[in-house]
């Protein structure tokens, strides 16, 4: 509904002033003029007079005032819990009857002035497409939504349907609400007999020939004692099995120890006989585990016993992805002929010993971390390293302290931890003239005293093609014992050097096609998403490049895929695949060579859903409470109607009122012009001027 109005800056008098005006006008302009007869000097005289007096009118600046009132009608928002767990605990044609009534509700209140709306746990809500497949009970998170897409609006009640079974994110019975949410309960609140996996524990990475554990918590509801057994299957296959004694409404535990014989991804299944009158299905659940042969292998070549060796050792040794050698002058020759890092101590040395070896793996481009002490050979050294120059003698030793450098900015570390390192003890480290190689970076400056130098103590070449590392100094395991002492636990000068470690050991993934997945894991209902580039010799991205993506599930069914590699988009998603591991091969022609990429990712179910198929009205009833609704069951919706329709809250009024300047309407410039040239028309036609 609109109601406009006139506003005059001026007094509404002026407006007499402008009808006179254009009487004057008109009137002088045609009194005494005989040219025309008396009908054609009236029509000119009239043209002119309105011309003229809107015109005038226009010099007011007068504006018009418009007041619109628009109603809107109270909000009723249909909450749906569509979960799995629903339709667990729901006969499918009970299911049905109550959706039918609920879907009558609905248009019942809508006939009575109501606007309504259906959500649900999926983005598109509508009845038609209404499945409860949802893997998970987000309560508190579906009202949130509601609550936001109806923000300043004219929200009247919430009404909740659901087997009041949360289990994700946070409860609704602690949010505040702003509506009312009348809760309406399905399902059945008597629990039922059910023996369960309930939880699985495992470690998501295990190494290849090693053994790790996978525990399993097993909930009896319902059962008296008896005797159960528990398997644990790998790829369907028996791999071991127990029997526990069922404790009464009780949560026993299971561990299973498992050898990892095989690389990749290995899916364990952790199952409880079916026991006669289990209503639920949950008596197994899968444990996903990565098996990997990736320990990377760390020598230590020492020209001499020393306690930084011992040190070194229990530093890397933390990291379960580490091998860790040691070869010692005189008495071991190295096991590999290959390493991805080289911790050379006190190595090139004068006596020569173990000199070769070290530049053997210099020659096969081996990442080499430097420490350097009274042993080492610094011409050697500075000749063969590309981290460094240093001019000095070994047996020049001066006492320094570490200082961390501001600016690097290549690992992350805790600043506040790293203040314990100016309580460490002085490094032994040769005296000299020192001078970072290009490429290198400076992480510990030498503090000599209280005076910081800008001398490297610890420095790396961040070259990707010549990584290496150097300490330039001997004691590291008096900064190991002198942090114990202060804080009982070894956290800062480890981190440091297994930063340095892991940068060093790394490899540079040299292929020209590189796809993977973005995750390691998804849920049956997610999207798997692929990232896939490609590069050209320099290592550049490049565009346009068709892909030929093939994948192999456990029973070796494939699942054949195609897409480009365009300049932006180098994302590729798949949708419903059902759970299992998935091994995953790409080809493509990369500049006229054919190129292969593959890797692995697993697809496994939530069941959340089916730990519990119990309705919990005492939760919908603490929301209705907190939020000041009511609760009902879901065979009481009629009274729920009638309460709706007995509390309607009223209309909301908005009022917006708008300020139009009349000199904007575009219309009445072409009024003026149309009267104007009417007017002209007319004389000239009549052969005046």
């Amino acid at each position: 509904m609109e109601k406009s109005s006139f506003i005059f800056p001026h007094s509404p008098v002026w407006t007499l002033v402008c009808v006179l005006s254009g009487l004057v006008y008109a009137g002088v302009l045609y009194y005494k003029e005989d040219f025309f007869e008396s009908k054609i000097r009236y029509f000119l005289a009239f043209l002119r007079f309105v011309a003229v007096s809107v015109i005038a009118f226009l010099l007011l600046a007068p504006v018009i005032r418009t007041v619109r009132n628009d109603r809107e009608k109270p909000i009723v928002a249909l909450a749906l819990d569509n979960s799995l767990s629903v339709a667990l605990i729901e006969d499918s044609t009970q299911r049905q009857k109550w959706l039918s009534a609920l879907q009558k509700m609905q248009k019942n209140l809508e006939n009575e002035g109501f606007e309504t709306s259906l959500h649900t746990f999926d983005e598109n809500a509508e009845w038609q497409n209404l499945k409860f497949k949802a893997q998970s009970s987000n309560l508190g998170k579906l009202l949130e939504n509601i609550a936001t897409a109806y923000e300043n609006r004219n929200l009247d009640k919430v009404v909740l349907v659901s087997d009041g079974i949360h289990n994700q994110g946070t409860s609704p019975e602690f949010l505040n609400f702003r509506f009312p949410v009348y809760a309406v309960g399905v399902g059945d609140t008597i629990p039922r007999k059910d023996l369960a996996v309930q939880a699985v524990f495992f470690n998501k990475i295990a190494y290849l020939g090693n053994k790790f554990p996978i525990v399993a918590e097993i909930k009896n509801s319902g059962f008296e004692e008896r005797n159960v057994v528990v398997s644990l299957l790998q790829n369907g296959n028996t791999i071991a099995s127990q029997n526990i004694r069922l404790q009464k409404d009780n949560i026993s535990e299971v561990d299973f120890l498992v050898q990892a014989n095989q690389k990749g991804i290995q899916r364990y299944t952790v199952a409880v006989e079916v026991l006669e009158g289990e209503y639920n299905r949950n008596n197994q659940r899968d444990a996903l585990v990565e098996v990997i042969d990736g320990k990377e292998k760390i020598l230590l070549l020492a020209s001499c016993p020393h306690p930084d060796i011992k040190a070194l050792r229990s530093i890397i040794e933390k990291n379960d992805n580490y091998t860790f050698e040691v070869v010692v002058a005189g008495v071991q020759q190295p096991k590999e002929p290959n390493y991805d890092l080289i911790i050379a101590y006190q190595v090139p040395d004068y006596s020569g010993a173990v000199n070769s070896i070290l530049e053997n793996y210099q020659k096969k481009g081996t990442p080499i971390f430097y420490i350097l002490g009274a042993n080492s050979d610094l011409n050697k050294f500075s000749q063969n390293n590309p981290v460094l120059t240093l001019r000095g003698r070994s047996a020049d030793i001066d006492e320094i302290f570490p200082y961390f450098n501001a600016t690097f900015a290549k690992f992350n570390f805790d600043s506040e931890k790293l203040r314990l390192l100016a309580k460490m003890p002085p490094l032994q480290v040769p005296y000299g003239e020192y001078s970072l190689k290009t490429g290198a970076e400076v992480l510990l400056f030498q503090m000599l005293g209280r005076l910081q130098t800008q001398k490297p103590l610890l420095a790396l070449q961040m070259n990707k093609q010549n990584k290496s590392a150097v300490l330039a100094g001997e004691g590291l395991w008096q900064w190991r014992l002198a942090e114990y002492e202060l804080t009982d636990r070894n956290e800062v000068v480890d981190d440091i050097i297994l930063k340095v470690v892991q940068f060093l050991s790394s490899k540079e993934d040299k292929r020209k096609l590189r796809i993977y997945t973005t995750q390691n894991e998804y849920l049956d209902y997610e999207t798997i998403v692929f990232e896939a580039e490609a590069y050209n010799e320099l290592y550049e991205k490049i565009a346009d490049v068709k892909v030929s993506l093939s994948l192999q599930d456990e029973k070796g069914k494939l699942y054949n895929y195609t897409f480009t590699i365009t300049g932006g988009i180098t994302k590729f998603e798949i949708n419903n695949l059902p759970k299992g591991i998935y091994k995953y091969t790409a080809t493509a022609d990369v500049l006229g060579k054919t190129e292969k990429a593959s890797g692995e990712f697993m697809v496994k179910d939530l069941q959340l859903e089916t730990l519990t198929t119990t309705a919990d009205f005492d939760l919908l009833r603490k929301v209705a409470q907190n939020s000041q609704g009511k609760f009902f069951k879901i065979s009481e919706l009629e009274s729920l109607e009638k309460d709706i329709l007995q509390n309607k809250k009223p209309d909301l009024l908005h009022s917006s009122e708008e300020h139009l300047e009349i000199i904007h309407l575009k219309w009445l410039f072409f009024l003026i012009l149309a009267l104007l040239s009417v007017e002209w028309f007319v004389r000239k036609f009549l052969g005046s001027y």
